[in-house]
């Protein structure tokens, strides 16, 4: 820091500006050049990060060890605290690192790679599909594992290259969702003959752990609601019950429609069973419509018609149809899913679209990933998982006791 000092002074009899600069020495302060500063003394300063020092001092336990440990052993040789050591193979339990056996002993996992999951989709079109592929692919990069997905196009036939294609690239475990049980004995031969675990999603397939919705049960409570809407709603009549199933997915999904029936069967014991139709929806909108479309044009003064569509995608094709044959005071509907498009609908005040069963697609991901991972760690597993589930109601409804739509 300089003072400015300005100083007139006269020289040879002529006025000269003279403006010189003097330097003000801080108190207490001497400067000194770069060149002769000394290093600091001392250890230097690392950045550590406290938790992930206990993890690797764990791994490093139970390497060094070569055999398994409890939980008891690993606390009294670390002292870290138990609840830190209890996180922490837990985390390991669930990124791959260790496994834990039967008797609840933690062994150190060999680790050469990162594993990768091959995903067959259903379909890119079917709004399910899309929202389970996202929860997985979440799910996955979550966990650090390697997601490869090809999509099913709703079709036997890609179903089975893809297949193909998760062989030959060596993937750790396949996820297969695809709609075709006809062709599931022929996609589970191929991965289980070259050792690659399968877990079928919604889809019984041989050799393979299953995962998803109780149909059965979902159906159940679809069929009782859509009863206690005709009990509330038209004097408890019901004239016809149609279910819309999807045959090609064979008799576990099938099991949503018989599931349907029985809990109406229920309410409506005397009703006769030629009153129960079943209607090949195929899960597609375009045959749902065509299918219930051509139903109300054989039955146009029936009254009390109840819907129970095996997807949201089947349901939303019978909307159109009744909506086309303006029928909407004489039919109710519930689908499955929950996808947007029906949630839509429950919306709409007064509509006949009443309810949809939530297979609640974002909690298949965190499922998909851990099962894999804990059968490629040697763990057992059951063979049958199924998702939670509830039903959505339409927010006016008036015989709503569920979860409602506003």
């Amino acid at each position: 820091m300089t003072l400015v000092r300005r100083a007139r002074r006269s020289q040879y009899k002529s006025n000269v500006s003279i403006e010189t600069r003097v330097p003000i020495p801080r108190l207490g302060y001497t400067p000194v050049p770069m060149s002769n500063r000394q290093p600091r003394s001392g250890p230097p300063r690392l950045y550590l990060i406290p938790v992930l020092s206990k993890a690797l001092d764990i791994l490093e336990l139970l390497q060094k060890e070569g055999q398994p440990k409890s939980l008891e052993d690993i606390f009294q040789q670390t002292n870290f605290s138990k609840t830190t050591v209890y996180r922490i193979l837990k985390t390991l339990t669930h990124r791959g690192y260790i496994a834990q056996s039967e008797n609840g002993l933690y062994r150190l996992v060999g680790r050469p790679r990162k594993v990768r999951f091959g995903f067959g989709a259903e379909s890119s079109e079917m709004p399910f599909s899309e929202a389970v592929r996202e929860s997985l692919a979440a799910a996955a990069a979550s966990a650090g594992v390697d997601l490869l997905v090809l999509d099913n196009k709703y079709d036997a036939n890609t179903a089975m290259r893809n297949a193909a294609e998760f062989v030959r690239q060596r993937v750790d475990l396949v996820i297969e969702f695809q709609i075709d049980q006809r062709i599931a004995p022929a996609i589970a031969d191929k991965i289980h003959g070259s050792k690659i675990p399968l877990i079928a999603v919604d889809i019984p397939h041989p050799h393979a752990t299953f995962l998803g919705v109780d149909n059965y049960r979902v159906g159940y409570e679809a069929g009782l609601f859509l009863a206690q809407h005709a009990r509330n709603n038209w004097h408890g009549v019901a004239s016809w019950i149609v279910g819309l199933d999807i045959k090609e997915a064979g008799p576990l999904v099938h099991s949503r429609i018989g599931g349907a029936f029985a809990g109406i069967r229920s309410k409506f014991p005397a009703l006769r069973d030629e009153r129960y139709i079943s209607l090949d929806g195929g899960g597609l909108r375009g045959r749902s419509h065509r299918m219930m479309l051509d139903f109300l044009r054989k039955h146009p003064k029936d009254r009390g018609i109840l819907v129970a569509a095996a997807t949201d995608t089947s349901a939303l094709g019978a909307l159109q149809a009744v909506r086309e044959a303006k029928r909407e005071r004489h039919v109710a509907i519930v689908g499955q899913d929950c996808i947007p498009e029906a949630l839509d609908e429950l919306k709409i005040p007064g509509g006949c679209f009443i309810a949809s069963v939530s297979h609640e697609a974002a909690s298949y991901g965190p499922q998909l990933i851990q099962l894999g991972l804990a059968i490629l760690n040697g763990q057992m597993v059951p063979p049958y998982n199924y998702v939670k589930h509830k039903l959505m109601v339409a927010a006016l409804h008036p015989g709503r006791r569920r979860k409602t739509v506003k």
